[in-house]
């Protein structure tokens, strides 16, 4: 891909976060507790899962392994952290899910779309594109790198974290809703999504890139409006338990 291929394509998927950020305050995402039979067709939730987050990690390790960086320090500690998340996500992840959830077959198909676009994005800047000696061996020693990767993960335990006090919030048989209120959980909402986003802002800072901040801006998109209806939807079921806390960003939104 030539870099104004390249460039072109980051601006359109910036413009386009945007319209979905709009978007998603006015239509709820059809799928966890917002699926709707308005979305069409559904699908086991953790086959779609799999099949949603799994094009990304097939993407990212072709576009490296075909890369004379692949071996390079820089290049591979990259693609290991990257790799590390979407490996998690999409082959151990579902298996931990419980219940008989279902996600509608337009959400998969969006979700592969972006994942294919996202790994494309990340590995032709980093195995590709950037410039030759702009991730020299100095780099894992510099303020970004370091910072960053404090950032991403710690974003990715508050997520696993949240994930796992979700998944841990009823006994077996048991279909009734809980608030959650362990972790993160005691002053947000959506504490697994908060996780998301410090983790891919720590990506765009420990990378330093347009694709990273572009891929940090469409987890902020699309989770924040999200983070919103959840916190109406509790705040309508829990009440008064709900209101002293925030959405998404601790003692902020």
């Amino acid at each position: 891909m030539s870099i104004e291929g390249f460039n072109l394509l980051l601006l359109i998927m910036s413009l386009v976060a945007l319209v979905v950020f709009i978007a998603l305050y006015f239509i709820r995402a059809g799928y966890g507790m917002f699926r709707s039979r308005s979305w069409g067709i559904s699908v086991n939730n953790k086959l779609a899962w799999i099949l949603m987050e799994a094009p990304v990690f097939l993407v990212m390790s072709w576009l490296w392994w075909h890369s004379d960086r692949r071996f390079f320090p820089v290049e591979l500690t990259f693609f290991l952290f990257f790799q590390l998340h979407y490996f998690q996500r999409a082959f151990v992840f579902p298996f931990l899910m419980k219940g008989k959830s279902k996600m509608p077959i337009l959400i998969l198909l969006m979700g592969v779309l972006f994942n294919i676009l996202n790994g494309l994005m990340q590995g032709e800047w980093i195995f590709y594109l950037a410039p030759s000696g702009y991730y020299t061996a100095d780099w894992l020693l510099s303020p970004c790198f370091w910072i960053g990767t404090l950032l991403f993960f710690s974003g990715m335990l508050i997520n696993w974290h949240s994930d796992s006090v979700i998944r841990n919030l009823r006994t077996s048989g048991d279909t009734r809703h809980y608030l959650p209120q362990r972790g993160m959980y005691r002053y947000v909402t959506s504490a697994n999504y908060l996780g998301e986003i410090v983790e891919w802002i720590g990506w765009a800072v420990l990378t330093w890139s347009l694709p990273g901040c572009v891929f940090a801006w469409w987890t902020i998109a699309n989770l924040v409006p999200r983070a919103d209806a959840i916190w109406h939807r509790y705040n309508e079921e829990f009440g008064a338990q709900v209101e002293y806390k925030k959405r998404i960003f601790p003692f902020l939104y």
